[in-house]
Formats: C-alpha cells, sequence, structure tokens
C-alpha cells in the first residue's frame, strides 16, 4: 500500500502531470483539498473509489483515513493543488507517515507562478534584468515568516518576486517594496490562475491594493512582481543562442568548417 502525494496544478484538469492523472485512476481512495483541487481532476478517480474532500478536517482526521485505507491495503491518491513542494502542508503527512511506518510517494505538479508567467506569455528571468525569482509569502496569523525572510530583506536583491497567500496584505507589500522598485513596477495579480473564473490584473505597485479591492480579490491569488513584468521589448538577448557563443553542444565557426570538411573526407569521393 502506497500514498501518493500528487500535485494537481494550479487549476485546468489537462495541467496535471500524466503521472498524476494515471495514478488518481487507479487509487482506490482518493482525498483531496475540495477547496483549491477542481472536480475535473477528480473526475479521473475509478468509479467505486473513496473520494472524500479534506477541506473541513484536520489533520488527525486526514491520517486516520489514511491509516484505515493502509489497513485495507488500499493505495491512497492524497491530492494537493500546484506542486506539494510548496505551502502544501504535506511535510506533517509525511511526518506522521514516517511514524506510522506507510510508505508514500511525491508527485511534482504545475506551480501557479509557472502557470501564471505562461498565461501572461511572460519569462520571469530576463538578462541584465532580473536572473532570479523569489518564492515567498508575507507573515499572517496563521504563519509567522522566519528571521530574515521578510519582503525587505527579499525587495532589496531586485529579484523577480512570487508573492503567495498574500493578497490581504497588499499594504504591507506596497509600503515594503515600493521603496526597492520603485511605485511605477509592473505588477500583476493572478486570481485563480487557469480555472474558468480566471482573473488576470495587470498594474503597478502604486495602485495593486486599490486594484485587488476594486475586483473584490481576497483570497487565491499569487503576486508577481518585478521589472521582467514590463511591455518593454528593449532588453538583450541572452547568450544562448548567440552564433558566437560557443559551448559543449555547439561549435565555434572555425570548428564548424573543420568538421564538414573532416565529415567530406570520411564520405567515399569527398573532396574529390
Amino acid at each position: 500500500m502506497t500514498v501518493y502525494f500528487i500535485g494537481a496544478g494550479p487549476g485546468a484538469p489537462d495541467l496535471i502531470t500524466i503521472r498524476g492523472r494515471d495514478l488518481i485512476a487507479k487509487c482506490p481512495v482518493c482525498l483531496y483539498a475540495g477547496s483549491l483541487v477542481p472536480e475535473g481532476v477528480i473526475a479521473f478517480a475509478p468509479e467505486g473509489a473513496l473520494i472524500k474532500d479534506t477541506a473541513p478536517m484536520n489533520l488527525d482526521e486526514i491520517i486516520e483515513d489514511i491509516n484505515t485505507a493502509h489497513k485495507d491495503g488500499k493505495d491512497v491518491a492524497r491530492v494537493h493543488s500546484g506542486d506539494p513542494c510548496l505551502y502544501g502542508s504535506v511535510a506533517e503527512q509525511m511526518r506522521r507517515l514516517d511514524q506510522l511506518g506507510i510508505d508514500y510517494e511525491v508527485v511534482p505538479g504545475v506551480s501557479a507562478y509557472a502557470a501564471a508567467s505562461a498565461v501572461i506569455q511572460k519569462e520571469l528571468t530576463l538578462p541584465e534584468v532580473s536572473q532570479s525569482i523569489i518564492l515567498t509569502r508575507t507573515a499572517m496569523k496563521s504563519s509567522a515568516m522566519p528571521n530574515n525572510e521578510d519582503l525587505d530583506t527579499f525587495g532589496k536583491s531586485g529579484a523577480t518576486l512570487a508573492i503567495h497567500l498574500s493578497v490581504r496584505n497588499l499594504k504591507h507589500v506596497q509600503e515594503t517594496l515600493i521603496p526597492h522598485y520603485g511605485e511605477d513596477c509592473p505588477v500583476v495579480i493572478a486570481y485563480r490562475v487557469t480555472w474558468p473564473d480566471e482573473l488576470i490584473i495587470r498594474c503597478t505597485l502604486k495602485d495593486v491594493r486599490e486594484k485587488a479591492r476594486e475586483a473584490k480579490i481576497t483570497r487565491t491569488a499569487l503576486i508577481l512582481v518585478g521589472h521582467v513584468l514590463a511591455d518593454d521589448k528593449d532588453f538583450i538577448d541572452s547568450k544562448l543562442y548567440d552564433p558566437d557563443f560557443v559551448h559543449v553542444l555547439r561549435l565555434g565557426k572555425d570548428k564548424k568548417k573543420a568538421a564538414v570538411v573532416e565529415r567530406e573526407a570520411n564520405v567515399p569521393g569527398g573532396l574529390d
């Protein structure tokens, strides 16, 4: 018996991985976070499967259901939104399973920040603009932030920020980041990205709070901050496809010519 922690992706059922879909389809027990995982993902479960929404349950109750399945020899699909490695409260579940001697595996999924960048058609790392992405959140009642992981510290880097679980804390986001990025720095509010009611709001640090209020967004939103989000196309090309940039898979011009001559020399009648 195995418990599979499956990342369901950001929302759209066709963005779950093939492995995740196939595991849901074979598990006789499916426990899912109903507030964040759409029914279209759970529809992959086999006929007759025990399907249970864990949104109203606490940790002890979830583990009890898993342990019951373990005693019955039934595999469990434990389905979380996005990717299990980010803000999924998966670690405490795995710790409990370790204590009970129950096997488990983790199946990655598409994270909200990756889905949002795809929807807005922006690369989050651009040469000489930003080469780093910081995935973070702000301190709220449910969870404090460790020392030195505050938004001010991250803002000093100038990196692209993907701020989770913080749409109710936008005043703090504004006050903290404007000194580092400027009030005109582009911001994207990605609400329920890839869901049918998805909403993408492009704004700036100056008006992000106002825009969120106008749209009445109070939860389930990701905030992207950074100069890579600008409409300006005046950034330099990377060296990746520069014809003068030589790497192990692409030879320089002189070596290319030498390689062509060598190949022709090895062909019957070549170089005649």
